[in-house]
């Protein structure tokens, strides 16, 4: 096992070239928001642009919602974009979850996105949705491109049929079950959070504090990985990176007296687009 550390990430984000423009820097589409939950897929949307993602949308369920106007970079769609994401330049990276709920509209979105053929990651109710059907399993065992799948215990628990306490009582052994299960870079997350890809070994974090128990906080890393692939990253280099940086994020605002009590997601973007550029 190999724990997670300044020294020991396994790539840095590459400088940026004086000529460039923001098609160089990929894209990201976050897919989720149902009515009621679509803060969460703003708070993943605004996590990947801070990171330098080049475009982000932010594809929400909720169908009144049209502008995010504190970060109004945002391209905030609507399920109907859906057919065009294929169309994103490369690299890109897609996310379902964050606040997508659970309907008949969750599910066939979750559907679609499976399908295409770039990278995917899988968060909250997604997860929950594929652990609830065999079918969509199996769509995503069968992806040609790479997948991410970040459960928290109780998701992974789902998708493993186990308890989220036994899920905790052998983390390592959990995440390496979900990483070969589904043919996918698995983030488990947690105190420590784990990555495992299926040929590779276990990275365990050592970034982050008690004040990341705060909700929002998985749709922030969720986004913060996504537009590490986004911008070149393999998924596998990306996941190790993204959660060092998320923990190391919320270990900043501590520093700074905002936590860990009362410590919020959304304060974490900002510092984790000051140790992008201070690397």
């Amino acid at each position: 096992m190999h724990d997670i550390r300044l020294n020991t990430l396994p790539t840095r984000p590459s400088p940026r070239p004086v000529d460039c423009n923001k098609g160089d820097f990929g894209a990201v589409a976050i897919i989720g928001g149902a009515p009621g939950m679509v803060g969460a897929v703003l708070l993943a949307a605004r996590a990947a642009l801070f990171c330098g993602a080049g475009r982000v949308y932010a594809v929400v369920l909720d169908t009144r919602i049209g502008l995010d106007p504190t970060v109004p970079e945002l391209m905030v769609a609507h399920p109907d974009i859906l057919p065009l994401l294929p169309l994103l330049p490369h690299p890109a990276c897609r996310v379902v979850g964050p606040g997508l709920g659970q309907s008949a509209a969750a599910h066939a979105a979750l559907l679609a996105v499976v399908a295409m053929d770039q990278p995917l990651l899988l968060d909250a109710d997604a997860l929950n949705l594929i652990a609830a059907d065999p079918a969509l399993r199996e769509r995503v065992r069968a992806r040609g491109a790479p997948t991410v799948l970040t459960p928290h215990p109780g998701e992974a628990g789902r998708l493993l049929g186990m308890s989220s306490q036994a899920v905790q009582l052998d983390r390592p052994g959990s995440v390496a079950r979900l990483s070969e299960s589904f043919r996918a870079v698995v983030v488990l997350k947690g105190a420590g959070t784990l990555v495992k890809a299926p040929a590779g070994e276990i990275w365990r974090n050592t970034s982050g504090n008690p004040g990341m128990a705060a909700p929002g906080m998985g749709d922030v890393l969720a986004g913060i990985i996504a537009a590490l692939i986004a911008q070149g990253m393999t998924v596998e280099a990306a996941a190790v990176v993204g959660v060092w940086l998320h923990g190391a994020a919320a270990d900043m605002a501590v520093e700074e007296g905002l936590g860990p009590r009362g410590l919020t997601a959304s304060e974490l973007p900002p510092r984790v687009r000051r140790l992008l550029n201070s690397a």
